[in-house]
Order: structure tokens, then C-alpha cells, then sequence
């Protein structure tokens, strides 16, 4: 299989149709082998009974059915799951996404990239309610993060089977797969794609949905940066504050043992002894976080590592196989 389509789906039947023929008749003249996976995240509308149909008239078409709503993100990871495609492009079922701009991210893929990402430079939405709040979280996310992306909220994407396979996706993450790739050592790139309004039914996200996302934000950058070394962080803070509680300690016994001062009403004293206290819980938090780390790894045969190529010529040329 050439080509994995995975498309989330939820309330979008006067979408589906004109979905499927744009999808047909930009992949077809390709000439490659290809499937739609179809996620259908408990449409209450006529969606999926519209999507079997089309997956009884086209075996291309595969539909995964969620027994109630879950989300985007659920969608996209259930599509992965069932990827059998050398690449994997996502793409939104509510037209706003051109199929046209798919042989666009072949293109670049072509050059040797892992992940590519869709980026709207002319956005066809409103203003206040989803392109402002997209660039305050895209510029945020990359401050945290420290990669560089135009358009996170942009479904149309490019990745090798090998990266998704690699991918963990939970809560708002699937707008964090650039940065999730970065993490992986993916290659990844952006490029220009068309953004056409919305021609039926309506947006099922809202403003709301930026709080979930800073939330994320803060997981992301855990993972990203302390994943396999939860003690540098909680550690770090516990020496931090334990170590400021000693030493206020310290000064207080001294203001008592040389200088006579009375500490019962001294609120010093229970701040010392507070920071001593959190700073023993952090550190403990740390070191219950570096078993868990292992256990995570251990237990499944995982590596705190990915390689992307092996050369080895000890058993010749690699022509000579």
C-alpha cells in the first residue's frame, strides 16, 4: 500500500459525498495503491450509515466506527493504528481542506522528509474566533516547545508510516505532531496548502478548546524534555527548596544559640521547615517517577532511542546486498 487517507469524521454527512469524488479525482491519476480510512467519532447524523455505502461500493474505503465521540485527536490515532501505507496523510472531512494540495505534500515528501505539514497562508475563517487564538497558541507552543511551526492547526499532513507508528497521541495532541515528530528525530517541513470556507454544517471547535491545548502544552514539554529523566526536574526544584529551608534553618538556630532570639512566634520557622518538607516531597516525586520511566520501558521491550539507518560494510558493499 502506497497511500494511507485517514479522515476523522463527525456530523459531516452533507460533506461525504463531494468528499469522496474530490478525494477519487485527485488520487487516482496518481497511479498509486491507496486507502481512505474513514473514523467515524459517533456521528449522530447519517454519517456512517453514508460511509459504509461508500466502503460497500469502494474497497478503498475503510470505516472505523467509535461507539461514542472522542475527540479529533482519537480519530487521527485510530487511523494510524490501522495504516497500512507507506505514508499516511491526514486530512479533515469538512472540506475546508483541499485534496487538490495532496500531490504538494507528496512532492516534498519525495525529498527525503519524514513529516509535512500544511500550512494555511490564506485561512479561510473568522478572525477573532479561530485565527487569533490559533497564532496566540502557535506562537506560544513554539516558545515552549522551540520548533518552528506556521500552522499547527492545519489537519492536512504528510508522514511516514514508521513515525505514526512511533506516536502516542491523547487529549488535543494531534495539533502537537510537528513537535511530537521533532522529538522523534523525524525530518519534517511545511508547505503551503489551499483553505476553502466551510460550505455546510459547522465548526464542532470553539475558543474553548484553547484551554485543553495549553494543557497539553505543558505535557508536551514534559515528555519532551524529561521523559526519560523525571528526576532533573522534580529533583532539581527538591534541592532547590530543601536546601533553602536548610539554610534558613540554620540562620534561625543561630539567631537562637548566639543572639538569644525566641523562634515560637518567628513565622521563619515554619517556612524553613515547610521548604524542607516540599523539597523531600519533590525529590521523592522524582525518584518514584525514575521507576516508573523504567517500568514504562522495560516492560514493553522499548528503546530510549530510534535509529534511523544502519551502515555497516563489514559484509560488503551495500550493492552487493
Amino acid at each position: 500500500m502506497d497511500l494511507s487517507i485517514v479522515v476523522p469524521v463527525y456530523n459531516e454527512e452533507e460533506n461525504i459525498q463531494y468528499l469522496y469524488d474530490q478525494l477519487t479525482n485527485v488520487l487516482e491519476p496518481l497511479g498509486l495503491e491507496y486507502e481512505v480510512l474513514c473514523a467515524d467519532d459517533g456521528s449522530s447524523d447519517h454519517s456512517f450509515e453514508l460511509l459504509q455505502e461508500l466502503a460497500r461500493r469502494d474497497h478503498r474505503i475503510k470505516v472505523i466506527r467509535f461507539r461514542r465521540n472522542y475527540g479529533q485527536t482519537a480519530g487521527f490515532s485510530a487511523g494510524f493504528d490501522h495504516a497500512t501505507g507507506d505514508i499516511v496523510i491526514t486530512i479533515d472531512a469538512d472540506l475546508q481542506n483541499d485534496p487538490a494540495s495532496i500531490p504538494a505534500l507528496l512532492d516534498k515528501m519525495a525529498e527525503g522528509y519524514d513529516v509535512v505539514s500544511g500550512w494555511r497562508t490564506d485561512r479561510k475563517d473568522a478572525l477573532v474566533s479561530r485565527k487569533l487564538p490559533s497564532r496566540i497558541a502557535n506562537w506560544l507552543i513554539t516558545q515552549t516547545t522551540g520548533v518552528h511551526v506556521h500552522d499547527r492547526g492545519c489537519s492536512l499532513r504528510a508522514h511516514r508510516l514508521e513515525i505514526v507508528r512511533d506516536m502516542r497521541l491523547y487529549g488535543e495532541m494531534h495539533r502537537f505532531i510537528p513537535d511530537i515528530a521533532a522529538w522523534l528525530g523525524a525530518r519534517w517541513t511545511e508547505v503551503p496548502v489551499n483553505h476553502r470556507p466551510r460550505r455546510f454544517g459547522k465548526s464542532k471547535y470553539g475558543i474553548g478548546r484553547t484551554f485543553r491545548v495549553l494543557l497539553d502544552l505543558i505535557t508536551i514539554r514534559y515528555l519532551q524534555g524529561y521523559m526519560t529523566r523525571p528526576i532533573r526536574i522534580f529533583g532539581k526544584w527538591g534541592v532547590v527548596l530543601g536546601g533553602a529551608g536548610v539554610l534558613l534553618g540554620l540562620w534561625l538556630t543561630a539567631q537562637k544559640l548566639f543572639m538569644g532570639q525566641s523562634l515560637g512566634n518567628r513565622p521563619a520557622l515554619v517556612l524553613a521547615v515547610l521548604l524542607m518538607v516540599m523539597g523531600l516531597q519533590l525529590i521523592s516525586i522524582g525518584l518514584l517517577g525514575e521507576m516508573v520511566m523504567r517500568t514504562y520501558y522495560e516492560t514493553q521491550g522499548l528503546k530510549t532511542y530510534r535509529v534511523r539507518e544502519v551502515v555497516d560494510f563489514s559484509r560488503g558493499t551495500p550493492d552487493a546486498g
